[in-house]
């Protein structure tokens, strides 16, 4: 019977060893999505995405892998959450600047932080909140890409509708969302191409494949692309099964 109980402690603990591996892993996926419509006169146009980071720590080997090779970087929300230092937040923040512009939308945990210095400490470092509104692009011949983000779905304070009045009516429509079932309330006339999002963590622990959120990927909904990243950070326990944390170097190109 002891050894039975030992192997069963042995195994727990390479479990949990594995799980805290996971959950801490340092990778970034290079992505590449073609699509309809996206003007070629931008030619390709990389986007460094990192999402729910909450209590980690930026690596510098992430950084390093992805430093000159991103046009923007853009922050899928969580960028902190209770209890989070502010010098870490600004910390996380200051390294992903060495990479390209950043841009950020809000998710619901970032509003446990305090909320007025997160949005002071994002203004003064100089980041974009896109907050239900749009910023615009313009390529050299006149080609236009606007970035639509909206503020967290889930505690209602999300208004697509602005950000969708806030982009000219024409224009390629990519929209940043900390929480992928927006893509539930896509229609044809938001004319939005690509979402980029995160929020679920893949279900961070899942169970012989199971588990409460689909695992992270890229699929079509409502005539959109949706990306919904794993994330970078957890939450809760820091363990992870069968959803590694990941961040994303994306590659967009026209589908023609």
């Amino acid at each position: 019977m002891i050894f039975i109980i030992l192997g069963m402690l042995l195994i727990g603990s390479f479990l949990l060893l594995y799980m805290y591996r996971q959950a801490f892993a340092d990778r970034v996926l290079e992505q590449e999505i073609q699509l309809k419509g996206f003007p070629e006169s931008f030619g390709p146009v990389k986007i460094f995405f990192i999402s729910d980071i909450h209590k980690r720590i930026i690596q510098d080997s992430i950084i390093s892998s992805v430093k000159g090779k991103a046009d923007l970087v853009i922050i899928g929300g969580d960028l902190a959450e209770k209890g989070v230092p502010l010098e870490r937040v600004s910390a996380n923040i200051e390294k992903l600047k060495t990479i390209a512009p950043v841009f950020f939308v809000w998710g619901n945990n970032d509003y446990e932080f305090n909320s007025h210095e997160l949005d002071s400490l994002l203004y003064h470092l100089g980041v974009k909140v896109l907050d239900n509104t749009a910023v615009k692009f313009e390529s050299g011949s006149g080609d236009v890409m606007h970035v639509l983000g909206i503020d967290d779905l889930s505690l209602g304070k999300s208004r697509l509708d602005l950000a969708v009045r806030d982009a000219e009516e024409e224009g390629f429509r990519i929209l940043i969302s900390h929480n992928p079932a927006i893509a539930n309330s896509l229609k044809p006339e938001h004319n939005i191409r690509l979402v980029l999002s995160g929020h679920t963590h893949g279900g961070q622990i899942r169970i012989f494949g199971f588990g409460p959120y689909e695992l992270g990927g890229i699929k079509k909904k409502n005539g959109a692309t949706v990306l919904t990243s794993n994330g970078y950070g957890t939450t809760g326990v820091p363990l992870r099964l069968g959803a590694k944390a990941e961040t994303h170097l994306i590659t967009l190109v026209s589908d023609s």
